[in-house]
């Protein structure tokens, strides 16, 4: 890549900007990045984006290894002092481990950030189901079933702007028709569950429920039971994911008055 120091991408025009480039470079899957593939990925000029690492590193954000950057501890500690995550994850992980006690499936609790999900906290056992969430990660919410609950329960304007794009085909199962999804919408509203059964990823079968905030109508997270096909009937786990979401909205109200909204 030939660096071009007077032009550089969009937003990165401060030092900030330049930062949070190559802090968000890094991906779900990603360990260590070398300086060659941040710049591919950030469009930063090379003696730009070494000089913001080299500060990223003494801030603690980003660790230097002799195979290039790595996102560091610092990252971890400001992670988790924000406010409205770590309150719901404190507030919810005895639900979810008594969950996860119930079905000895995998366990997620999720928020919606923008047009997707982002997943707060994963539990499962030794036979969990190989699924592509983890903790900290982002799906999209048309084909996830935690994403159906919190695209159900969210604004009209997130609705249209999810529904009026291209819904990406993950598997032959995607439901990539926005009426059809559209239908899903109502049905969550509905029955108080949302399905996934293949959608993001094959084998895999899921059913979710919203937690409500004090109006009843408004989603501060959802939780989730997944597991695979031929072994798992998520239909068969929904009195003790309802009671779980429940129990969490209950708790929240009571400590937080129903102010707890992540992800918004």
């Amino acid at each position: 890549m030939t660096e071009r120091p007077d032009v550089e991408p969009s937003g990165t025009d401060t030092v900030l900007g330049k930062a949070v480039a190559l802090l968000r470079a890094f991906r779900v899957d990603d360990t260590v990045l070398p300086l060659a593939e941040l710049v591919r990925r950030t469009g930063l000029p090379k003696g730009t984006a070494h000089r913001v690492a080299g500060d990223l590193v003494g801030h603690r954000l980003l660790d230097k290894t002799p195979h290039g950057y790595r996102l560091a501890g610092g990252l971890f500690e400001l992670g988790m002092r924000a406010a409205s995550e770590r309150t719901l994850l404190e507030l919810a992980m005895p639900f979810l481990q008594d969950l996860y006690e119930r079905t000895h499936e995998t366990v997620h609790l999720g928020v919606q950030d923008g047009t997707e999900v982002v997943y707060v906290a994963k539990i499962g056992g030794h036979r969990q189901a190989r699924s592509p969430s983890r903790t900290g990660g982002r799906m999209p919410m048309h084909c996830t079933a935690i994403g159906k609950v919190l695209l159900a329960h969210a604004s009209p304007a997130v609705q249209e702007e999810v529904l009026a794009r291209p819904l990406e085909r993950r598997t032959p199962h995607t439901v990539v028709a926005p009426g059809l999804l559209r239908r899903q919408l109502t049905t969550v509203l509905d029955t108080g569950t949302a399905y996934e059964r293949e959608e993001s990823t094959t084998g895999l079968l899921c059913i979710a429920a919203p937690v409500l905030d004090t109006d009843g109508r408004t989603a501060l997270a959802a939780i989730s039971v997944t597991g695979p096909v031929g072994r798992f009937r998520p239909e068969a786990h929904e009195t003790a994911l309802r009671a779980a979401a429940t129990a969490l909205a209950s708790t929240l109200a009571r400590r937080h008055g129903g102010a707890v909204r992540p992800g918004r």
